[in-house]
């Protein structure tokens, strides 16, 4: 594996870990708390927040040695990310539209990694 694998792979992985923080605070979200304090001091919404500073440090390593020309394909696979984890953790369901999105975001990114 190259060095420029091994940082896209870490990219790919601060990407999917964010992706996973945003699913934590939607759960947070839909709970209901007795005031506003609790909905934002309550464990899961401070995890997500320390999840995505290690997403955004993860990032930074990878940006200097992945060419920045990469990042709009990389960063664009959270949005396959989210609405997939929201089927398996939050239960939802991904509309025809939303299929077809992410299908041509699939194909985007494999035509400009050609």
């Amino acid at each position: 594996m190259s060095d420029i694998s091994k940082y896209i792979a870490i990219w790919m992985v601060s990407v999917f870990i964010s992706s996973v923080a945003q699913i934590m605070l939607k759960i947070a979200a839909n709970k209901t708390y007795k005031n506003k304090i609790n909905e934002y001091l309550n464990p899961l919404v401070i995890i997500s927040y320390g999840i995505f500073f290690l997403s955004t440090l993860l990032t930074m390593l990878a940006l200097k040695h992945v060419p920045l020309t990469m990042s709009p394909i990389i960063e664009s696979t959270s949005y396959i990310f989210v609405p997939v984890l929201g089927v398996f953790i939050l239960k939802e369901k991904i509309s025809k539209r939303r299929l077809l999105g992410m299908g041509i975001m699939l194909l985007g990114i494999i035509v400009f990694t050609l």
